[in-house]
């Protein structure tokens, strides 16, 4: 499929794919920090949904991927208006919201102010909170103090060059935190958790379990899997994962 773009209400360029199916159900990608829409996750999902009738949507956050402005400028508030403005946009009908990494903190938020439309969510490694639970206390002081009195921190990244982590990024985030108390939501949800991820922890979806209301939930703890989950075997339970939560719709 063809990328397109769209402009936000606050200006940001943004590009996306989608295309319409015949379930009435769109599956919607929402990635994570410093990941884009070009992923094999992604594409393997995107031609799933398709094959099953299903509709699919997936972006770039603004300073990611295709879409623009720069990463630098991101803030948790922005990546959650751009991932609100690209659902309202570029989809319709009932949704299923599948997050990955910091896409897991993107789809929660989406799903609280989209209630009505959003029927079930489908998280990998999802990370809520991050940038105060798991990156803030994982900085030694003088990241630390190089994050609030300069204003930026170059983190070293196991997947490319340094990440500038802004002190804008940091303090923003504390805006968003929801693991500390009930996340109310009444349909299926289903978490799929590498045992040996370096970047969130098991422990850490095991607290969002605990903060959703729903009774609907299957964590799945994967022993041997890593923070991507992007080997065939778990592509493969991806695409499972999200046929089931399709048929607990319905049911």
């Amino acid at each position: 499929m063809s990328i397109q773009e769209f402009t936000t209400p606050q200006g940001r360029t943004i590009a996306h794919r989608a295309h319409q199916g015949q379930s009435g159900l769109t599956y919607v990608w929402l990635s994570g920090f410093k990941s884009d829409m070009s992923g094999t996750k992604v594409t393997e999902l995107e031609s799933w949904a398709k094959e099953a009738g299903h509709g699919f949507m997936a972006f770039d956050y603004s300073g990611h991927g295709v879409s623009g402005g720069r990463f630098e400028d991101g803030t948790i508030s922005a990546w959650r208006e751009d991932a609100l403005a690209a659902i309202e946009t570029c989809t319709t009908g009932d949704l299923v919201l599948v997050g990955s990494s910091m896409g897991g903190w993107m789809a929660l938020l989406s799903m609280l102010a989209l209630k009505q439309h959003v029927k079930g969510m489908v998280l990998i490694a999802p990370a809520p909170d991050f940038t105060e639970k798991l990156m803030w206390p994982e900085f030694d002081e003088a990241a630390k103090k190089e994050i609030m009195e300069d204003g930026v921190h170059l983190r070293p990244s196991d997947y490319g060059d340094p990440y500038p982590i802004t002190r804008a990024l940091i303090e923003d985030g504390k805006r968003w935190s929801i693991l500390d108390g009930p996340i109310v939501f009444d349909g299926p949800v289903r978490i799929l958790q590498g045992m040996e991820d370096a970047d969130v922890p098991w422990q850490h979806a095991e607290r969002l379990v605990s903060a959703m209301t729903t009774s609907d939930l299957v964590f799945q703890l994967i022993k041997d899997g890593d923070h991507r989950l992007s080997r065939p075997q778990d592509i493969a339970r991806l695409k499972e994962t999200c046929a089931e939560i399709s048929l607990a719709i319905q049911a």
